[in-house]
């Protein structure tokens, strides 16, 4: 785990000098303050849009980090030759997936924190004060974060076989495809057989469930969310990114590096 400790932070030192990172941060807050304006000008919802737009750019923002970066995270070392020096060392293949797994995670943590504390200030120059219902917006970032998660495990994953192209291609369809998950499970019609409803039923306990992660209506609207969701979506965020990394440690272990 130490081995693995210190690739995952030399990954973070490497995405924090990221001018990207920056950028994408700088566009979110930008949109936060764009928020303000909105909200100003569309009387007596000012602070749901700038819950809703805030909590968009987040999302946002947090997903083109997770693919984009998290798609090069094996290639970029593969290219570059420095990964051939690191498992000369005693480095296996899985203490490396699994550094460049957390340190990107770390990453998304710090930058996601950010631009959570810019939208609380949003609001707080708006309201000019914080409530206790304003304190869901925290549990909305945090499945945020938990789904950014998901997203850099499957791009981890499909960057162990593909190209970086190929692997963003193919994280993006799974994220969609994450995203009607419930409406794969209760998809019925007359112009499908049973068998392929089951097909579809199947398939969709296989897709990473993307739905439960959003409670962005919620957040914007200040009700509560249940602790019995807290502690499900971290437990199958935890499982299910564990269980995408075992294959992905698979998959790398028997790939050629010549």
């Amino acid at each position: 785990m130490k081995r693995a400790g210190a690739v995952a932070w030399n990954t973070f030192r490497e995405a924090v000098r990221d001018r990207v990172l920056y950028n994408l941060v700088f566009f979110a807050l930008l949109m936060m303050a764009a928020a303000i304006f909105v909200g100003q000008i569309s009387i007596g919802i000012e602070e749901m849009v700038i819950k809703s737009l805030g909590l968009s750019a987040i999302s946002v923002i947090g997903l083109l980090i997770a693919v984009f970066i998290g798609v090069g995270l094996v290639y970029k070392e593969m290219d570059k030759r420095t990964l051939y020096a690191l498992l000369a060392k005693p480095v296996r293949r899985w203490e490396f997936l699994l550094g460049k797994f957390a340190g990107l995670v770390l990453t998304l943590a710090v930058n996601t924190a950010a631009m959570a504390a810019g939208l609380f200030l949003a609001l707080l120059y708006v309201k000019h004060h914080l409530e206790n219902a304003d304190a869901v917006l925290l549990v909305a970032v945090f499945f945020i974060w938990l789904k950014l998660m998901l997203v850099v495990a499957l791009a981890l994953l499909f960057s162990c076989y593909s190209t970086p192209l190929l692997a963003i291609l193919y994280t993006s369809a799974f994220y969609l495809a994450g995203m009607f998950v419930e409406e794969l499970r209760t998809y019925h019609s007359a112009t499908i057989s049973a068998a392929l409803a089951g097909l579809l039923r199947t398939i969709s306990y296989v897709l990473p469930n993307f739905e439960n992660f959003d409670v962005m209506a919620a957040a914007a609207h200040g009700r509560a969310v249940p602790g019995a969701l807290i502690a499900q979506n971290t437990g199958y965020a935890l499982l299910y990114s564990g269980v995408v990394l075992l294959i992905a440690s698979a998959v790398f272990s028997r790939r050629n590096m010549k």
